[in-house]
């Protein structure tokens, strides 16, 4: 219901315009099982026909949705996993994580083999930069912590990197980070807007990134059929073909940052 929630919101949609135009909406993954029934249903059932237009084809899961899931061997999947990670400390939580979200469970491991363990930082941290002299305390392990002050961000390298720096418990520190803005400005410069008029021009739902391109240039598509895979805050997102045509232009690549309103791919009835 969170991730329906965001969506409403990015989309700026009423409960008038929700019902009206759900046949049309690129819903995300986690609100098409939810109506799907992979949740169970709630009491009373889903609110109809919302359903049917979310699901858009898609079979209801009739009973409790774990009579119909196949069998799974989590120590056997232990193993996988060490196989795939290396011989890293895994405990009950991962193998769950792994079994009931694998994308998520992916995407976790990618960025703690880049990054370490972040479980420790503060959420606020996480997300925002630190202010110029800002101080924090991040307990490491227990008992252990470390205390940090950001310093200053040198110039633009040749590289493309800045060099940033910190006290670590008083020590200076010196970080090379990629810098992005520059990119990230030029990207959103180049970035096409879709057109709301045009029920061919097929715009970003929400703000995510590019997972996956499933259609070319020149190739046709059926109304419904996926066009792009995107995510955002652990949604995701299969951007369908609102209508029946060629696919004149595809305005995005796997990878790429986009923000809400940006056109995806232009369809040619």
């Amino acid at each position: 219901m969170g991730d329906l929630a965001q969506f409403i919101v990015a989309n700026k949609l009423t409960e008038e315009s929700l019902l009206e135009d759900a046949g049309a909406l690129s819903f995300p993954s986690s609100v098409v099982d939810f109506m799907q029934g992979y949740l169970g249903v709630p009491e009373g059932g889903f609110p109809e026909p919302l359903r049917k237009k979310v699901l858009k084809g898609a079979t209801p899961i009739e009973g409790r949705p774990g009579e119909s899931l196949p069998s799974l061997d989590l120590v056997d999947l232990k193993l996988k996993l060490q196989e795939e990670y290396g011989k890293f400390s895994l405990d009950e939580r991962d193998v769950i994580s792994a079994a009931m979200y694998p994308d998520v469970f992916k995407m976790y491991r990618s960025v703690k083999a880049q990054y370490g363990d972040l479980g420790c930082m503060p959420t606020r941290l996480f997300l925002t930069p630190m202010k110029v002299d800002e101080e924090v305390s991040i307990e490491v392990e227990r008992g252990v912590s470390v205390l940090i002050k950001y310093k200053a961000v040198g110039e633009l390298l040749s590289t493309g990197e800045r060099e940033v720096f910190f006290e670590v418990n008083g020590i200076p520190r010196v970080v090379d980070v990629l810098d992005k803005t520059q990119e990230e400005a030029t990207a959103k410069e180049k970035s096409e807007k879709a057109d709301p008029d045009e029920i061919g021009s097929v715009g970003a739902p929400m703000s995510g990134s590019v997972v996956e391109v499933q259609v070319k240039a020149g190739s046709r598509v059926k109304a419904g059929e996926p066009l792009v895979v995107l995510t955002a805050m652990k949604m995701e997102t299969t951007v369908s073909a609102p209508c029946a045509g060629r696919v004149a232009h595809v305005g995005v690549l796997a990878g790429d940052a986009v923000a809400a309103g940006d056109l995806l791919t232009l369809i040619e009835a």
